[in-house]
């Protein structure tokens, strides 16, 4: 029974009733609550993995653009592949995978 009694009276001491509503307003009822934060957490981390991969893509760009701007049969290959030109002489074969191809059956 000392401990109870000991317990309540710690319970209903104002400092504790004061820190506790403070802890319970800043985790959950706060403008940047304990959820907020963590979804923040997430969008930060999701925003850094955008970033690295734009960053790889303007890396790649750019070494595509300087090799388009200094070799010539990498223009051609590009007009090639991209424009689907040729030369008089040849013949261009487009085959699309499977997985791009649109369902041309009728729907029932």
């Amino acid at each position: 029974m000392p401990t109870t009694i000991q317990f309540i009276r710690f319970i209903r001491n104002k400092y504790v009733i004061a820190s506790a509503a403070f802890i319970i307003v800043m985790l959950f009822l706060d403008h940047n609550d304990i959820f907020v934060q963590i979804d923040r957490q997430r969008q930060l981390k999701e925003l850094t993995a955008s970033k690295d991969y734009y960053e790889q893509q303007i890396e790649q760009t750019k070494k595509n653009l300087s090799n388009l701007e200094n070799n010539p049969e990498a223009i051609e290959k590009y007009a090639r592949e991209k424009y689907l030109l040729k030369k008089d002489n040849e013949d261009v074969f487009v085959v699309v995978p499977k997985e791009n191809q649109k369902n041309t059956t009728p729907k029932q």
